[in-house]
């Protein structure tokens, strides 16, 4: 598991030494004014948003060239990646971040050990690189160390590191460099890639995980590996899942968030560090809109724009002005005007109405995009050029 103790051993560093802040959520008044922000994503290290104008900006670690910008130099505050301007969709794993333009076609860059960038071959790239030639990708999601991806087909495709089967294709190799369809099936609607495991859900409103369920992520009822799609549970009214370190979270149609797997730190907002191997229930609110899962801490939000954060906080990444780990959904601040586009890991960045872009939690490496390492503790406004 060299690439866990690599995740680990990162973080140990990037939180030495470095001080906790606690700032306002007023930020800049000019926040992306220049054009707004349509989606964000956030690696360990990095983190990538696409304007309203389709153009991609990236800033934070760039050790292994997951910022695109033709370099590994880290940067502290936003840089334009490329002079395209028709990027549609981004989606930030670990230490590598993949995006679907307008067009269809699939780029990923950055750390490409694991073959996790599609491209055929294991060497990182610095830059956006196109995967295969097929112009119907329709949204991709990058883990730890692999990728997959729905098309506009219905079709399901990963790719990458496949030691615990989280490719879901049934192979027993380690490293598949290029997309593998996932079984045959023609109605998949949403997919997330977790560390060892990955969720999705189908156009019938069933939920489908694979690959590591050592702590229960799976859902399943077990502790053991699927490395094909296994049903959770007989429910057909699943709309959207996401796939953490070691746990799982889904809202349902009724709007109700159900999690699921590891829950040492209360990432599963159940009110207890109990694993939980098959879905349960978060409170009893069923305002839930969206939900986003990450090392082991997990943010959603609400119908009324409220956003709400548990789990770990010993970066301060739930938001809440300290660094207290949570147990049961915590709200963030007062904002009422949070869409579901919020992302979380060691940092978490959210997109609010506006088309404003806030961040908070480590910033050991720039990822919160403010010119400092300063970590944030409450949610400030990030400012593009």
């Amino acid at each position: 598991m060299s690439d866990l103790r690599k995740v680990f051993t990162a973080v140990a560093t990037a939180i030495a030494g470095t001080v906790i802040a606690i700032a306002t959520t007023a930020g800049p008044a000019n926040a992306l004014a220049a054009a707004g922000v349509a989606s964000v994503g956030a690696g360990y290290s990095q983190t990538c948003a696409i304007r309203t104008d389709a153009t991609l900006w990236c800033w934070g670690g760039n050790y292994s060239g997951e910022l695109g910008d033709g370099t590994t130099t880290s940067r502290t505050t936003p840089v334009r990646i490329g002079t395209a301007a028709d990027w549609a969709g981004i989606e930030a794993g670990t230490s590598h971040t993949c995006a679907v333009k307008t067009g269809g076609t699939l780029w990923c860059w950055g750390y490409n050990f694991r073959g996790q960038l599609g491209d055929g071959t294991t060497l990182g790239k610095t830059v956006p690189t196109q995967v295969g030639t097929a112009t119907n990708w329709a949204k991709v999601s990058a883990g730890d160390s692999h990728t997959c991806a729905v098309k506009t087909d219905g079709t399901l495709w990963c790719w990458g590191f496949n030691r615990l089967g989280q490719v879901g294709t049934g192979s027993g190799a380690w490293t598949i460099t290029t997309p593998s369809q996932v079984g045959t099936a023609t109605s998949w609607a949403g997919v997330s890639a977790g560390f060892g495991h990955t969720c999705a859900t189908r156009t019938d409103g069933t939920l489908w995980c694979w690959g590591d369920s050592s702590a229960g992520q799976l859902g399943l009822g077990s502790t053991g590996y699927s490395t094909t799609p296994a049903q959770v549970g007989t429910a057909t009214t699943w709309s959207a899942v996401t796939a953490g370190y070691a746990h799982t979270c889904a809202v349902r149609a009724d709007k109700t968030l159900w999690c699921f797997g590891d829950n040492g730190y209360g990432q599963l907002g159940l009110g207890s560090t109990a694993l939980q191997n098959t879905p349960a229930q978060v409170g009893t609110v069923n305002t839930w809109t969206g939900v986003n899962a990450g090392f082991y801490s997990t943010c959603a939000s609400r119908t009324d724009g409220s956003l709400w954060c548990f789990g770990n906080n010993m970066t301060g990444q739930l938001g809440d002005g300290t660094t207290t780990t949570r147990t049961t959904p915590t709200h963030v601040g007062t904002a009422t005007t949070w869409t579901a586009g919020v992302v979380t890991g060691y940092h978490t960045c959210g997109v609010r109405s506006d088309a404003s872009l806030w961040c908070w939690g480590n910033n050991g490496n720039s990822q919160l995009g403010d010119g400092t390492t300063t970590q944030r503790n409450t949610p400030g406004a990030v400012t593009l050029p």
